[in-house]
């Protein structure tokens, strides 16, 4: 997918040149080509596969204007804070490629990912993954099914860290599966140690007290811990389920 990454602003040019290496997509600057963000998103829009749009939410709604088609043959839209603290999957979500971008680009900003269509945001399980270097794709699903039996298809997410990014076997997992992998860091767990078992090992190795028990609370914070670490030849997975339940109202407060 030919990417385009487009600032409104000038003061977003560091993250948005950042944004355009990580994911090998052309810059534009519209203070360059003296044009509007919004003409120039209109004159280029077909001409890329996917855009991300760092500015603000309304600004994107007003300059998409006119532009969508179908959902079939749009580009892929994200939606980046200047911030860096949401990745929102604007346009083409499911069938453009909108919502793997929102991860991508959440994994190298440290951003939220935000997905909205319903066959990805009802699903209620996060699973958080950890694995020794080598380890195959049929080995993750293996300990995967002991962790959450045959509850696969309810995954919408999974979590690591940093440090597995690019392990072959987990990205096969996720590929096979059509599963988004987020991104941790280990400052990121390290600040959140949600673990029933911190490891002394695990921190040397990492950095961090533990993987699959933080990824998948850290990913899923409002979520409950259905399945505590487990372990299966080198792979540990925990399981995270979000279920939103409406709240009883609160009285008002009486003031004396």
């Amino acid at each position: 997918m030919t990417l385009a990454v487009l600032p409104v602003r000038r003061e977003a040019l560091p993250l948005a040149q950042a944004l355009s290496a990580g994911l090998n997509a052309t810059l534009l600057r519209p203070w360059d080509a003296a044009r509007s963000p919004r003409d120039l998103l209109h004159a280029q829009f077909r001409d890329f596969g996917g855009w991300v749009l760092l500015m603000a939410s309304g600004i994107a709604t007003r300059s998409l204007s006119g532009l969508p088609i179908s959902k079939l043959s749009d580009p892929a839209v994200v939606l980046l804070d200047e911030g860096a603290r949401f990745a929102v999957s604007l346009l083409s979500g499911h069938e453009g490629g909108a919502n793997a971008l929102a991860y991508r680009v959440a994994n190298l900003t440290g951003a939220t990912p935000v997905v909205t269509t319903a066959t990805e945001a009802t699903r209620p399980l996060t699973l958080g993954i950890g694995c020794r270097r080598g380890v195959t794709a049929t080995t993750v699903e293996a300990a995967v099914m002991r962790a959450i039996g045959e509850r696969l298809t309810d995954v919408r997410e999974v979590a690591t860290i940093d440090l597995k990014r690019d392990e072959a076997g987990l990205l096969d997992f996720c590929d096979t599966h059509g599963l988004p992998l987020r991104i941790f860091s280990a400052r990121d767990l390290q600040a959140r140690p949600f673990v029933t078992a911190p490891s002394a090992w695990v921190e040397h190795v990492t950095g961090a007290r533990g993987v699959s028990e933080p990824c998948a609370l850290l990913a899923s914070p409002r979520g409950t811990l259905i399945v505590p670490r487990l372990v299966h030849e080198g792979v540990t997975v925990a399981a995270v389920e979000d279920r939103w339940t409406p709240q009883p109202p609160t009285a008002p407060e009486v003031q004396a």
